[in-house]
């Protein structure tokens, strides 16, 4: 199962070279049963559901590409994507970078928490890939503001490998994290302002 999914990165970076979708008329159509949990501005509102507003079209295709192929294994997410062709992939993964950035909390979150959890994310070098602003690059995710409970589930799943990613990195990188410090990576990135 690794080998098939180390490969995905692959084959999807090869449809990122591919020619311009043909299908950019028919996204929105596509797009919408998306937005009905992912939120209609892609900022979802519903517990364990990403928000996909501004996330880096690389990786989102990615991880369509992985759903449609059940290379990642989620439903209703591999039932939606099934039938997606490679230029729907792509269509629908411009459309979701087009979309929004996620909002913070209304909220501000505790100061001296942020200031503790930034040392931790420049220690573990969490702003490297993700960038310092942790809007992602290229095939790495956008981590701003996203829903706290989806980044926690999200970083417990990494550390103890049931999610597979294409590439080990994250799986490596979170081993000598223990899951209180988890905890307030997801604070921090849900937080950003």
């Amino acid at each position: 199962m690794h080998r098939c999914v180390a490969r995905a990165g692959l084959i999807a970076a090869a449809l990122l070279t591919g020619a311009p979708p043909a299908v950019a008329a028919d996204a929105s159509e596509k797009l919408a049963p998306c937005l009905a949990c992912h939120g209609a501005d892609g900022n979802s509102q519903i517990e364990n559901v990403p928000s996909l507003g501004a996330q880096t079209a690389p990786y989102s295709l990615i991880q369509l590409f992985m759903y449609r192929e059940n290379m990642r294994v989620a439903e209703p997410m591999n039932t939606a994507a099934k039938d997606l062709t490679d230029g729907e992939l792509q269509s629908i993964a411009a459309a979701l970078a087009a979309l929004p950035a996620p909002k913070p909390p209304d909220v501000p979150g505790d100061p001296a928490r942020l200031e503790r959890a930034q040392t931790l994310t420049e220690q573990n070098h969490c702003n490297v890939c993700h960038r310092t602003d942790f809007a992602g690059q290229q095939t790495v995710p956008r981590l701003a503001d996203q829903r706290e409970d989806y980044l926690l589930k999200t970083l417990r799943e990494y550390k103890t490998a049931a999610r597979h990613a294409y590439e080990p990195i994250m799986i490596e990188v979170l081993q000598p994290i223990d899951d209180a410090q988890l905890v307030e990576f997801a604070y921090y990135l849900s937080h950003l302002r």
